[in-house]
């Protein structure tokens, strides 16, 4: 039986947020981003797994070579489930803001 990954888990994690940014401007191979990180390679490839089935990384392979790179698709589909929630606390905080100039201390 295959678990199916979530990927609010797998963002949690902060090496799996890290790996995202690093691979965000360009596709890597597993052993360019295990370089970044002071723990064990198949640590990392346990990340990049995890990534990989919550299909926020996407494979390519290059000759011998392994990429990871974002994939896009999921990104936006995680990004638009975000923005309401995004939405709705800046216009809090807004309406905090604009309370918090009207009030002015006792003297």
């Amino acid at each position: 039986m295959q678990l199916r990954r979530d990927v609010f888990q797998a963002i949690a994690d902060p090496t799996r947020r890290a790996i995202l940014v690093l691979v965000a401007s360009q596709s890597m191979t597993a052993g360019a981003i295990a370089a970044n990180f002071d723990t064990a390679r198949p640590t990392v490839s346990r990340h990049l797994q995890i990534l990989t089935e919550c299909e926020l990384l996407q494979q390519e392979q290059n000759g011998r070579e392994i990429y990871y790179r974002l994939n896009p698709r999921k990104i936006k589909e995680l990004a638009d489930f975000i923005e309401p929630f995004r939405q709705l606390w800046d216009d809090r905080f807004n309406t905090l803001e604009a309370v918090m100039k009207q009030y002015k201390p006792k003297e």
